[in-house]
């Protein structure tokens, strides 16, 4: 029951969608500075968001008028990963991706938004505040 009523936040940055690059993202799916925390998903399983886990965060973000954005890499395009499909596999908690958009990722002049630094947090704060409840009520 322990690992039943458990979910894993696995929480750092999403690649935002770089001018000179905007090809390397889906087009409907490309995350921007300051508009909000992202979803990260890939079908090739390099993130552990599923429908239910990306339902909770987009859920959390709603409840605390937040901004929330999603991000799919092109399956044509390599990408890296995060520890949470070790922990979802390991474990079988449910696990979510999530991230801050940065520009220009491991580079010398990466870059976030301050705004996402703040709406990171709220969803955070809302997280703890209402994951339960928010559980409960669902039938996953």
């Amino acid at each position: 029951m322990l690992l039943r009523k458990s979910f894993v936040v696995s929480a750092d940055v999403a690649h935002a969608i770089h001018p000179n690059y905007a090809s390397k993202h889906e087009s409907n799916h490309g995350p921007l500075m300051n508009k909000g925390t992202v979803i990260k998903l890939n079908s090739n399983q390099r993130y552990a968001t599923s429908v239910t886990t990306g339902f909770v965060i987009r859920e959390l973000s709603r409840r605390a008028n937040i901004g929330c954005q999603e991000f799919v890499v092109r399956n044509d395009c390599p990408c890296g990963s995060t520890i949470g499909p070790m922990i979802a596999a390991h474990t079988g908690i449910r696990t979510v991706d999530v991230g801050i958009s940065s520009l220009s990722m491991h580079s010398i002049r990466e870059t976030i938004g301050s705004n996402d630094v703040e709406n990171s947090v709220k969803l955070f704060v809302e997280f703890y505040k209402s994951f339960r409840e928010l559980d409960e009520s669902c039938q996953f």
